[in-house]
């Protein structure tokens, strides 16, 4: 965080000319790209949530979801997990069943992280993008396959709740879901991916053009995000991502292109997060889910307006 911020003071002059050079319509398509990303998360954890028994309507899945959050922007990985679990308890959702399914959308988030940012991993590495590349995707496949498999992925979320002393979970979680939730979660990575690549190619003016830069940013921010999910002091991987990010855009960009871009991506993602948080907050609050009132709007909230029913393979 110390070396983004130092190389952003020393090159301002360069970077804020950098930034005057996206125009309106490259940030609103960057803004658009990177709104989808919280949406599709919000569709994975929802899937995740009634496939374990607690299936929601859409709206009260993205009330819960959104203003959930922004807990991520505090120190630690919990603060999400926590406002989620309490929030979820007003629709009767057990506090143990969002905590797990909290969990285990952030350890697929950070899977499918890195799988979708494997092809950056060589540039990371030696700064160039080789054949290696396809060397590294084919040794990373098998042990994404292990990650995704749901017998493991239950036995580990049973081994969990036996070591806290906790019930284990009426529901298990089944392939189906494992195979949903990680395609919406790819999907967002992308999505999120293409936004950098908008505000880098803005950023050069459209001269950084290539396979090369695809990689650096679409595949490289994934990977420098999926990274940085496990530096749980730093509020949503603040620093560390753009450091990664530099790293991989500055030989394309240069130093001060890629510090005006990393700029730029970090205020997005968080407008997007805020945005969100503020429509699910508004949705939350005129439902009572963020007050101590005791009336509950379940029946009309839960699975039985929702067109997808908990399913049933196994």
């Amino acid at each position: 965080m110390a070396a983004v911020g130092v190389a952003v003071a020393r090159n301002w002059a360069q970077v804020s000319l950098d930034i005057g050079k996206v125009r309106l319509p490259d940030l609103l398509l960057a803004a658009a790209l990177i709104s989808l990303a919280p949406v599709l998360t919000l569709l994975a954890w929802r899937r995740i949530l009634a496939d374990l028994g607690s299936p929601l309507h859409l709206a009260p899945a993205g009330g819960i979801f959104f203003v959930g959050q922004l807990g991520k922007y505090l120190p630690g990985s919990v603060w999400s997990i926590v406002a989620q679990a309490e929030m979820g308890l007003k629709l009767e959702i057990p506090r143990r069943r969002s905590a797990v399914v909290g969990l285990i959308t952030i350890g697929l988030a950070a899977i499918c992280g890195f799988l979708a940012g494997v092809p950056a991993l060589p540039l990371l590495l030696s700064r160039s993008a080789t054949s290696s590349t396809g060397w590294v995707l084919l040794l990373a496949l098998p042990l994404v396959a292990i990650a995704f498999w749901p017998r493991l992925l239950n036995w580990g979320i049973a081994l969990g709740l036996r070591l806290l002393r906790r019930e284990p979970l009426e529901h298990e979680l089944s392939g189906r879901a494992v195979f949903f939730s990680s395609a919406y979660l790819i999907a967002a990575w992308v999505c999120s991916g293409l936004h950098v690549l908008v505000l880098a190619r803005a950023v050069s003016e459209g001269r950084a053009t290539g396979g090369h830069l695809v990689v650096a940013t679409v595949a490289g921010f994934a990977l420098a995000s999926a990274l940085s999910m496990f530096a749980v002091l730093l509020p949503a991987g603040v620093g560390l991502r753009e450091g990664l990010l530099v790293l991989l855009l500055a030989p394309l960009l240069s130093t001060p292109g890629a510090a005006a871009v990393v700029v730029l991506a970090r205020f997005l993602s968080v407008l997007s997060d805020v945005v969100f948080a503020l429509i699910g907050w508004a949705w939350a609050r005129s439902h009572h889910l963020l007050t101590s009132r005791p009336e509950r709007e379940h029946d009309h909230l839960v699975a039985e307006e929702d067109p997808m029913p908990p399913t049933n393979a196994r």
